[in-house]
């Protein structure tokens, strides 16, 4: 079992972290995180790592599973 991040974990933030200050730079403060959202979808679609938007996060209760638990803005 692996504990901690792997040199492509480290990989795949840096390229993440660039796309979203390109996004930041490029937009500005001030505007709704679903601007900022989707714009760094569309950098990050241009760029091809796998990403989601708006993932669902089933979160685990009492022994079930309720899908309706969580919802990330992004998934990468």
């Amino acid at each position: 079992m692996q504990n901690g991040p792997t040199e492509g974990d480290d990989r795949i933030s840096k390229r993440v972290f660039d796309v979203a200050f390109l996004v930041h730079k490029n937009l500005g403060p001030g505007l709704l995180e679903s601007v900022y959202e989707a714009c760094l979808c569309h950098e990050l679609t241009k760029r091809s790592p796998n990403h989601e938007r708006r993932a669902k996060l089933p979160i685990e209760y009492h022994g079930i599973t309720l899908d309706d638990g969580l919802r990330l803005d992004v998934l990468v």
